[in-house]
C-alpha cells in the first residue's frame, strides 16, 4: 500500500499537471467496490468543477474543487489508492486498461484515470475532509510524545495506528525505528523522552528523504508521471531479512507484530 511519501509524490505530480483544469465529464465503472460514495453523487460533485489543488491528507489524495458557476457548491474528491491503485494523467487516445474504474475528462483534453487491479482503493466525495490522526511532517515533539504516553502496545503498532499518526506505514515505521535505535517490539510507553526525541526526528527525516526520492517503488507503485521512486535503494532494514546491517553487519531480523512484518537490527536497536 502506498504510504505517506508515495501519496505525497503522486499528489504533487497531479497538482502540477491538473490544477486549474475543469472537469467536463465523469465515467465510473460497474464494479461497486471502489465507490465509497454513490456513483451519482461522485459524478454530480465532480461535473463542471475546476480543480483548485491536489494535496495529500494522511494516505489520501484530496482534489479541492471549485464550481465554475458561483451558485454551485464546491466539494472535494477523495482518493485512497489501497494496495494497487494508481492515478494516471492520460491522453484519450491511450488504451483503457482492464482495471480502470474511473475516467475524468478534463477541458484540456486529457483524462484522469483511476486504475486498481485488486479493487482495494476507494473513491468518495465530501464537503470537508481531514485525516484522522496527526500529520507526521508537522507534529511538534511534545505532541508526538503525548501520543504514546501510557500505551502498552508495541511502538511499531502505535506508529501504524492511523488515528495517532496519519500516513505512516510498514516501510517507514521500520526505517524510522532503525535510525532511532529502537526495537519495534518495545512497548510505546517504555520509550524515554530521549528515545521519543530520536524517533520524532528520525521519522521526519526518513519521510522527507523518501519524498525527495519519489517514494519506494515496491510492487505496483509509480508516481503520477509513471516513473518509479528510488527510496527502496536506501532501505536499511525493510525487506532485508537475513542480509547484513549496513551499519554493523549483523543479520537483519524479521518478526511479525500484530500481523505485520517488522524488520530490525538486533545490535543497533534496543
Amino acid at each position: 500500500m502506498p504510504e505517506l511519501p508515495e501519496v505525497e509524490t503522486i499528489a504533487r505530480g497531479l497538482a502540477k499537471r491538473v490544477a486549474g483544469d475543469v472537469i467536463e465529464s465523469v465515467w465510473l465503472g460497474s464494479k461497486p467496490e471502489p465507490l465509497k460514495s454513490p456513483a451519482e453523487q461522485i459524478a454530480a460533485t465532480l461535473q463542471s468543477k475546476r480543480i483548485v489543488d491536489v494535496r495529500r491528507a494522511g494516505k489520501h489524495i484530496v482534489f479541492d474543487l471549485e464550481p465554475v458557476e458561483s451558485d454551485r457548491n464546491p466539494g472535494r474528491w477523495i482518493v485512497h489508492l489501497g494496495m494497487t491503485g494508481s492515478m494516471r494523467v492520460s491522453s484519450p487516445q491511450e488504451e483503457l486498461e482492464k482495471h480502470t474504474h474511473a475516467v475524468v475528462r478534463l477541458a484540456s483534453g486529457r483524462e484522469l484515470r483511476f486504475v486498481d487491479p485488486r479493487r482495494f482503493g476507494r473513491l468518495s466525495v465530501m464537503d470537508q475532509f481531514e485525516a484522522p490522526g496527526a500529520e507526521p511532517l508537522q507534529i511538534k515533539l511534545d505532541d508526538f510524545r503525548a501520543l504514546f504516553r501510557g500505551r502498552k502496545t508495541p511502538i511499531k503498532s502505535a506508529l501504524l495506528n492511523q488515528t495517532l499518526l496519519s500516513g505512516v506505514g510498514n516501510i517507514y515505521a521500520d526505517e524510522a525505528l532503525f535510525r532511532a535505535g529502537v526495537r519495534p517490539r518495545r512497548r510505546a510507553a517504555s520509550l524515554t523522552h530521549a528515545d521519543l526525541a530520536r524517533l520524532h526526528k528520525s521519522l521526519r527525516r526518513v519521510l522527507e528523504e523518501a519524498i525527495r526520492l519519489g517514494g519506494s517503488s515496491i510492487s505496483d507503485y509509480v508516481g503520477a508521471d509513471g516513473e518509479e521512486g528510488f527510496f527502496q535503494l536506501k532501505h536499511r532494514v525493510y525487506g532485508r531479512a537475513g542480509k547484513p546491517c549496513r551499519v554493523c553487519r549483523t543479520p537483519i531480523k524479521r518478526v511479525v507484530i500484530a500481523g505485520r512484518s517488522s524488520h530490525y537490527c538486533p545490535k543497533c536497536q534496543r
